[in-house]
């Protein structure tokens, strides 16, 4: 992303609001120098706008978004680095273009890979944790409604045949999916079991 402009304005106020607007970031997250005040001149003769240079300050937002728009630029690929959604608590970055199924991986291991190295280069130096997420063209949501399927086509099961069921091992965030969904299910609880890549979740009738 850019990182510095110069941007003027009938005052440094407007030229500053310029600049944020041309960068994409809001005004607390740059610092700005004056390096030219505006004059009105006389009878507006010698009159001249206010100059300033604008730069976008160090943050765990910034850090973030450049990882991942390096990571598809050093890659070749045709895609493009969208901020979704910004706070102070963590940001949301998607990524859109053709053929980007290399950013995802089998079931978004790569993808996982992605937002957690992103998560690391955003939290460089270690003030609080800053949240991180990375998608990309739209597949967290639409793996979500898959797994939510899932839940509810196992808890049929379960209910069916009154026994446990285990799924495949999954990653913590697709794990509380499958927990949030069966909560909403009646006569139906679980569990998790395992360690690391092998921990899946095991969905059990109540007793």
């Amino acid at each position: 992303m850019i990182k510095q402009t110069t941007a003027t304005a009938k005052t440094v106020e407007l030229a500053v609001n310029a600049a944020c607007a041309e960068l994409g970031v809001s005004r607390d997250e740059v610092d700005f120098v004056v390096l030219e005040e505006p004059k009105s001149g006389f009878l507006g003769i010698g009159a001249c706008d206010a100059k300033v240079s604008v730069t976008v300050k160090e943050t765990p937002a910034i850090r973030a978004i450049e990882f991942v728009e390096n990571l598809v630029k050093n890659m070749g690929l045709d895609a493009s680095v969208d901020v979704v959604a910004k706070d102070e608590e963590g940001i949301s970055i998607a990524i859109n273009g053709g053929s980007l199924g290399l950013l995802i991986g089998r079931r978004g291991d790569v993808l996982d890979s992605i937002q957690y190295l992103a998560t690391l280069a955003a939290n460089l130096e270690k003030n609080g944790f800053y949240r991180v997420t990375v998608d990309v063209q739209g597949y967290r949501e639409k793996r979500a409604e898959t797994l939510r399927g899932v839940a509810r086509r196992m808890s049929e099961k379960v209910l069916k045949y009154k026994r446990s069921f285990a799924l495949e091992p999954m990653n913590a965030y697709e794990r509380r999916i499958i927990h949030a969904e069966c909560q909403n299910i009646e006569g139906v609880t679980t569990r998790s079991i395992g360690e690391g890549a092998d921990r899946k979740i095991v969905i059990s009738p109540v007793k």
